[in-house]
């Protein structure tokens, strides 16, 4: 409301930093799992959706030669010896804010209006009318993963079974049994950690690594998510809170509860396995 009309549909842009970001109309959708899934936790209890906001989102997570072009300071480190700090590696060991910031410094770039409000080095709030780039939602981030256009809903990237098709993603393998302690000795992708962006196919939305790699932080503070009644629409999480949503597995996950797309984790700590990509709204046009 309010808004003016929306940009002519663009099925894609491209960020100052060289990253395709590919247009969507969601629409409703069902978030969480049933109680009857096996290996479901508490907090992904079932919410009905509804997207009305077209987003923009990007196809890939967030490289360290993205990242570096912010800060060029930065290092994702190394794991058991190999290096996590290579061009096309996803960034790690960022903190929410970091992402944050990186979103705002990109909307720099493109002359764009901040999304995140920002006091020093902490964000403070956000702007929702802000068409500059931010981290997605929890909910755009979900039907992102989950729906196939049909209707359906994935349970893994790859359909309803285990293990993974060959070549689905990088998850915690043989490859890694060296260092992880829970693995999936049926599946081998060739990465102890993480992988070049887009090692391998994307999903059904051309989005790649959205299961494996390395998980994602998501806009939304993490908080109870009661069973409310009624559709939620365009859900940004709750408006304080100490730890943020991570959404995703990654290569350090072999287990039936992390790998399926509903699986909810939080943090507030950097970690060698999460990283984040970015989002943005379309703009409208008055």
């Amino acid at each position: 409301p309010g808004r003016g009309s929306l940009e002519p549909l663009n099925p894609g842009v491209v960020s100052a930093a060289g990253q395709l970001l590919r247009l969507f109309c969601p629409g409703a959708f069902p978030m969480g799992a049933s109680r009857r899934e096996a290996g479901r936790r508490p907090n992904e209890n079932l919410r009905d959706i509804k997207l009305e906001r077209p987003f923009y989102l990007g196809t890939r997570e967030v490289t360290n030669a993205e990242f570096r072009l912010f800060d060029a300071e930065h290092s994702s480190g190394t794991l058991a010896g190999l290096t996590l700090d290579n061009e096309a590696q996803p960034v790690v060991r960022i903190t929410w804010a970091q992402a944050a910031l990186f979103c705002n410094w990109l909307s720099d770039q493109e002359s764009l209006p901040h999304f995140y409000e920002v006091a020093g080095e902490d964000v403070v709030g956000f702007n929702t009318e802000s068409t500059g780039y931010r981290l997605p939602t929890e909910a755009e981030w979900a039907w992102a993963a989950r729906t196939d256009g049909s209707g359906n809903q994935l349970k893994y990237s790859w359909g309803s079974t285990l293990p993974p098709a060959e070549g689905s993603g990088n998850f915690a393998d043989l490859t890694a049994q060296s260092y992880l302690g829970q693995i999936m000795f049926d599946y081998e992708d060739g990465y102890l950690a993480t992988a070049p962006v887009a090692s391998f196919a994307p999903n059904q939305n051309e989005l790649y690594d959205m299961a494996g790699n390395v998980a994602e932080w998501v806009h939304d503070y993490y908080g109870a998510v009661g069973s409310a009644s009624g559709v939620e629409v365009d859900p940004m999480g709750p408006l304080e809170g100490q730890f943020h949503t991570i959404r995703g597995s990654s290569w350090a996950h072999g287990s039936v509860t992390e790998l399926r797309l509903s699986f909810r984790d939080f943090g507030e700590e950097i970690r060698d396995d999460v990283g984040f990509r970015v989002a943005r709204d379309r703009k409208s046009v008055v």
